[in-house]
């Protein structure tokens, strides 16, 4: 080492640039990001702010005008009036109930029957699997506005009208959910189960000990489809139900805005109660539902 290369001083280290990664290790620009973010919060606005809305009316109270210009988003005094004035005016409760026995017995039937029949799709090797795959992609694009004339008729001979029963058998397995859970098998890797059968290993026991604890992400992601697809809805049961004391959420609240269309804080706090157990379901799934849609590593 010289002589000048012992004196020189040390370089200051430079200072590190801040700099915004993607998932993948790729820079983002600034410009970029902020489009990204602009995008986000619009979306954002769009989604959740009409609930929000309806939120802020439901807890305002008789005295505070909802129609004012400019409009005034915060409530000045917050009450929880109008939700026990729904609860008086229309047995809100009961039609509660009435949604979650359906609800909960088309997550059932859905959770069970898709996994079965996805199960059958992608992994068992039989003749005709091709045209069944097909016969699913087919239903798909089938409105349900076309058969639900013949699903009436077919409740009616089968003695399942005004029933909670013929409610959730036309809605027990989703075509859309049985291909999730297709989707979500075939992309596991084949040797496991192959291991599996040499051991002995049934198809059965393949299913339940290896396939099915895989794809636990796209099972709640076919469990919340299937819980707001029987909540929200509102055409059918409104069609085979004819006694007040079966109706669902959706079609009390309808009667509710109906009769009391003036009052939008009633009307407000109505959907309140309707979207409330979507969103505490939401909560408790998230962390399965944004990864099960692109499930299928095992982990070791």
């Amino acid at each position: 080492m010289s002589v000048m290369e012992r004196v020189r001083p040390p370089r200051a280290p430079a200072a590190r640039e801040t700099r915004v990664r993607d998932e993948h290790g790729r820079r983002i620009r600034v410009g970029e990001l902020v489009l990204r973010y602009t995008l986000l919060l619009i979306v954002l606005a769009l989604t959740v702010g009409p609930f929000l809305w309806q939120l802020s009316t439901s807890l305002k109270g008789p005295t505070e005008d909802i129609f004012g210009s400019p409009p005034t988003f915060l409530p000045r005094h917050p009450t929880l009036h109008n939700y026990a004035r729904v609860a008086d005016t229309i047995p809100v409760w009961d039609y509660a109930l009435n949604s979650l026995k359906v609800a909960g017995a088309n997550v059932v039937t859905n959770c069970v029957g898709s996994a079965l029949a996805g199960y059958a799709l992608a992994r068992l090797r039989y003749r005709g699997r091709g045209v069944a795959t097909l016969a699913f992609v087919l239903a798909m694009l089938v409105p349900v506005e076309g058969i639900v004339i013949a699903q009436f008729t077919t409740m009616r001979e089968l003695g399942l009208n005004n029933t909670l029963i013929g409610v959730v058998l036309p809605g027990s397995i989703g075509a859309v959910n049985v291909l999730l859970m297709r989707n979500a098998f075939r992309n596991l890797p084949y040797e496991i189960e192959e291991a599996a059968f040499v051991d002995g290993a049934s198809a059965w026991q393949r299913f339940l000990r290896i396939a099915l604890p895989s794809v636990k992400g796209t099972l709640a992601v076919v469990a919340i489809f299937a819980f707001m697809g029987a909540w929200d809805d509102f055409l059918w049961p409104l069609i085979v139900l004819s006694d007040p004391s079966r109706f669902t959420l959706t079609i009390g609240l309808n009667y509710l805005h109906g009769t009391f269309a003036n009052d939008e804080r009633l009307v407000a706090a109505g959907t309140v109660i309707a979207v409330a157990p979507l969103i505490a379901l939401f909560a408790c799934l998230q962390r399965y539902f944004f990864r099960g849609v692109g499930e299928g590593a095992v982990k070791g």
